[in-house]
């Protein structure tokens, strides 16, 4: 029981979804605050059916839930559940056009 925790926990979450061919649905979850408490892993696939995704990939969540567009950061990310600032990470997924 112990093991799964945080996936039934609700918290930051970004997530990708492949609704059809070059058809994606780039989601972000804030969470830890007053404003917004998070997903849970479940609410997260739920709300991806709602979306018609096909396939979806759960990616890094907590602080690293960083969604930028057109140079701006879109969401409100949290670092320790209590600053609202985006963490350093080594990975990220960029869609150029």
């Amino acid at each position: 029981m112990r093991r799964f925790g945080k996936s039934k926990a609700s918290n930051p979450r970004t997530a990708i979804g492949i609704v059809d061919t070059l058809h994606y649905i780039f989601i972000v979850s804030d969470g830890r605050t007053s404003e917004s408490k998070g997903l849970s892993l479940y609410e997260l696939s739920e709300f991806m059916q709602k979306l018609n995704v096909q396939i979806a990939y759960n990616l890094d969540g907590g602080g690293s839930s960083t969604m930028y567009f057109n140079g701006n950061i879109i969401n409100k990310p949290t670092t320790n559940g209590t600053t609202i600032s985006e963490r350093s990470v080594s990975d990220i997924v960029y869609v150029g056009y």
